[in-house]
């Protein structure tokens, strides 16, 4: 199976403090992970490594040939929707970093964006600034978004974050379709959910822990030294982070 990304013994952190130290992790083009693990654990550290938006102080990154697209949702707290720029035009500047400067998007580029939104059920807000929009239907905009330029890697930093009740499985159920020509990774707090939909789970607490199943007991994850507590309810699994400093 071809390989989209591999982090081979990275260390990276911010001035003078190390936040993780000897990742090693493969993505491989069918991969759908789910990174778990505590605040401060540096789970978003690993995120802006994969992204290029820091330089790891050591290690490797590698990724599948100089062309490879990732495709990034990020928390929507971390969006300025105050901006005045329409849904419409959001959409599309996913396609930016395949222009050229000063490039027009053509009409293929905007009838797919029109298709994206379609799927996403805003195609009815496509004239409206992103500053209208409630935090469940902005998640949909910044989906479009994500994956209009068809990228080989979708990384989603905490999806369910703003999602209203109604698009919840519905965001799933697209992931599962998105899965089957592209890898994903998701990072959520919600593990129970997480656990419900990906093939593997990987925790981030200052190192990084892979675990090659969505089935994963509290013997593990306390080997992984990961804070992280298994309730179950008959057949319905439900996991809660536990108390950390």
């Amino acid at each position: 199976m071809r390989k989209i990304l591999e982090l081979k013994s990275l260390t990276a952190g911010y001035d003078e403090k190390i936040v993780l130290k000897g990742v090693n992790l493969v993505v491989k083009e069918n991969d759908f992970l789910g990174i778990i693990g505590p605040n401060g654990g540096g789970k978003t550290t690993l995120l802006k490594v994969i992204l290029g938006t820091i330089k790891p102080i050591e290690g490797e990154i590698l990724l599948d040939g100089n062309d490879s697209i990732i495709g990034y949702l990020p928390q929507i707290n971390q969006i300025d929707n105050k901006f005045p720029i329409p849904v419409k035009e959001v959409v599309l500047s996913g396609l930016m970093s395949h222009k050229k400067i000063f490039g027009r998007y053509n009409s293929e580029n905007k009838r797919r964006a029109d298709e994206l939104m379609m799927q996403m059920g805003i195609i009815h807000l496509k004239n409206k600034n992103i500053g209208e929009l409630s935090g469940g239907q902005l998640q949909r905009v910044f989906l479009c978004r994500a994956i209009i330029a068809d990228p080989q890697l979708l990384i989603l930093d905490e999806p369910d974050t703003y999602v209203d009740s109604n698009f919840e499985g519905e965001l799933y159920e697209i992931l599962h379709h998105l899965n089957s020509h592209m890898a994903i990774i998701v990072v959520s707090h919600d593990v129970g959910t997480i656990c419900s939909h990906v093939k593997s789970i990987a925790c981030v607490n200052e190192t990084l822990c892979y675990h090659d199943s969505n089935v994963i007991s509290q013997e593990q994850l306390m080997a992984y030294n990961c804070p992280i507590d298994l309730i179950t309810h008959g057949e319905v699994p439900h996991r809660v982070l536990k108390h950390h400093k």
